[in-house]
């Protein structure tokens, strides 16, 4: 990895690690997201404040850091910046530095990054998760439907190197989901808009 990706990878940390689900809910006087439902700084919990508009904020500016990173990456330091800066702000949202590397869980930086990289896997990831999600009428079923088929969605675009990346990324997706599988398993995981 060259050092042209390495300062790349690091831009898309540092943006990653805006945690703008909890500087919306703040500057709306919701509260500090981290002491809300699941504690977790993303969309899916602000509307657990009952503020719709605040988490369509968040899911847009959280999607937003993804692509941003990958179209500044490609601009400037070409394919391999892209998907190093898509990844490292995905890692970034999950794991902060101004949050004591307590963060999201990436779900919307993820569909960002895809949406930037390619646009017709993102927009089938995002299918994917409205599909799911619909169904079943629970986001984090719907986070790892999206994960788990991006990288087929890849491979049937005939784009196995983003299979490879969107893989490793769905990986982070579903480790970061581990206490909603678990509730997914024994039936308690709360639906869209519930509260805990």
């Amino acid at each position: 990895m060259t050092g042209a990706v390495l300062l790349w990878a690091a831009l898309g940390y540092l943006l990653g690690s805006v945690p703008f689900g909890l500087l919306i809910a703040r500057a709306l006087g919701l509260g500090d997201l981290r002491q809300v439902g699941s504690g977790n700084i993303g969309a899916t919990n602000v509307l657990r404040t009952g503020h719709r508009g605040a988490a369509l904020a968040t899911l847009l500016l959280d999607g937003g850091k993804g692509a941003a990173a990958v179209l500044l990456a490609r601009a400037l330091g070409g394919e391999g910046a892209a998907l190093a800066a898509g990844a490292a702000a995905m890692a970034g949202h999950c794991f902060p530095v101004w949050l004591g590397f307590r963060g999201g869980k990436g779900v919307a930086t993820f569909l960002g990054m895809l949406l930037a990289l390619q646009p017709v896997l993102g927009l089938l990831a995002c299918a994917s998760w409205l599909g799911v999600a619909g169904l079943t009428r629970i986001s984090s079923a719907g986070a790892l439907g999206a994960a788990a088929l991006s990288p087929v969605w890849a491979l049937l675009l005939g784009r196995p190197d983003l299979a490879l990346a969107a893989g490793l990324a769905a990986l982070l997706v579903v480790w970061r989901h581990r206490a909603n599988i678990a509730r997914l398993r024994d039936g308690t995981e709360p639906r869209i808009g519930q509260r805990r």
